[in-house]
């Protein structure tokens, strides 16, 4: 066997307390005039003033778009461009939680390569680089500051859609856990457990030949070794201190442990990319309007339990990576205990455990899982092949609460 490995990454990321002050210097770096993307809240925050104030001192000029929605819907995106375009930046500077970070994407790429959204969904879609993109997170979860994908919401289309490009890939990413200190429980709660999945379904994503057209051809190419290591650390970053930093806002080794998790997760999943339970949650998403992360999350524990068999060494060393076992216990034994912790850590946060808590229909669980199976850039990532039978089950499964008919 030959070793294979793939990753595209930012060509710079800066990870720590007070890392945010660096964003000045960077961005003098790559031009004088920077649109900024970020939302209404942030925008308001005396942070947000002190980085206006810093970017200007480095005489970098700014004009900031502050009326960034979640979901990033499509018109909105070119709103923000045609407000831009008289201004001309060198660069744009997403600031805030992933929906910022996608409009930021967007808003390069519109401003670079014109057109309309709609002319680059999917993948391999961008035609060359964009305006460079420093992407500065506020929240921990998405992993966006790393990853080819910006997901947007289409009002002619019933799921969220993504356009997923290297080209996407921000310049810099700034990521300060200080900056997530303002982050509600809730919001703690659901971005950490959506980076959790990402680790968890980049971990046990299947692995690809290694042919010389693989990543070029595809964006998410599976796991590897290199993506398994930030998968890991991931994991374990996330395992030990998610409930910590949902419980206690204020405990910053919590904060920045989950923030490197978020952001390792995104260093893994976007080239290894996630599986099922993302597939799953697009379509229950758009029926429940349910944050991603919560959806994602609420689903992982079945897809763990359908993946088990096909994927048994992999669920151990999630196990180990979680801090359990080491006593002598089987692969099977090891498995089964990172399931039952997955589904304890999320009980912890108040992710709601079944799709009927969120809200799904009994009524739409055939559409559900139809529509889930049909995005086939998800499911060719889960290691365990579904069919229209099997999907259905594990989507029954979810929705019951049945954690033992999904290993079916």
């Amino acid at each position: 066997m030959s070793l294979f490995a793939a990753l595209r990454l930012p060509r710079e990321i800066l990870f720590g307390k007070g890392q945010r002050h660096a964003l000045p210097t960077v961005a003098a770096r790559l031009g004088r005039r920077a649109l900024i993307c970020t939302d209404s809240r942030f925008a308001a925050t005396d942070v947000f003033a002190e980085l206006v104030a810093g970017l200007n001192d480095a005489g970098v000029a700014v004009l900031v778009h502050d009326r960034v929605l979640p979901d990033v819907p499509r018109d909105t995106v070119g709103v923000c461009v045609e407000e831009a375009r008289t201004f001309a930046p060198d660069m744009v500077i997403g600031i805030g939680g992933g929906s910022c970070l996608d409009m930021a994407k967007c808003a390069a790429l519109l401003l670079s390569h014109g057109g309309a959204l709609p002319d680059y969904y999917g993948e391999f879609k961008v035609p060359g680089p964009t305006l460079p993109v420093i992407a500065v997170p506020t929240t921990a979860g998405t992993g966006s500051e790393v990853t080819p994908v910006a997901v947007i919401s289409d009002p002619d289309r019933t799921l969220k859609v993504g356009i997923s490009s290297p080209h996407l890939i921000a310049a810099v990413a700034i990521c300060d856990p200080e900056l997530t200190a303002s982050c509600p429980p809730g919001l703690t709660a659901i971005a950490g457990a959506d980076a959790l999945t990402h680790a968890i379904e980049a971990f046990t994503a299947g692995r690809r030949d290694g042919s010389h057209e693989l990543a070029q051809q595809h964006v998410f190419v599976g796991k590897s070794d290199l993506t398994d290591h930030f998968a890991l650390l991931a994991i374990k970053l996330l395992g030990r201190s998610l409930e910590r930093a949902y419980r206690d806002g204020s405990d910053e080794d919590a904060r920045a442990d989950v923030m490197m998790g978020a952001l390792t997760a995104g260093c893994a999943f976007g080239t290894a990319g996630t599986a099922a339970a993302h597939a799953v949650q697009y379509p229950a998403g758009a029926l429940t309007h349910t944050p991603h992360g919560l959806g994602v999350a609420t689903m992982l524990p079945y897809v763990m339990s359908y993946n088990r068999s096909a994927a048994l060494p992999e669920m151990a060393r999630v196990a180990v990576a979680l801090g359990l076992g080491g006593n002598g216990q089987t692969e099977e034994q090891m498995a089964d205990a990172a399931i039952a912790e997955v589904s304890r850590i999320f009980a912890a946060i108040r992710i709601t455990p079944t799709l009927a808590g969120l809200g799904l229909a009994a009524d739409k669980l055939d559409w559900t899982s139809e529509q889930a199976l049909g995005i086939g850039r998800l499911i060719k990532n889960n290691p365990r092949s579904l069919d229209p039978a099997s999907m259905r089950r594990l989507v029954q499964a979810a929705y019951d609460g049945d954690l033992a008919a999904a290993a079916q």
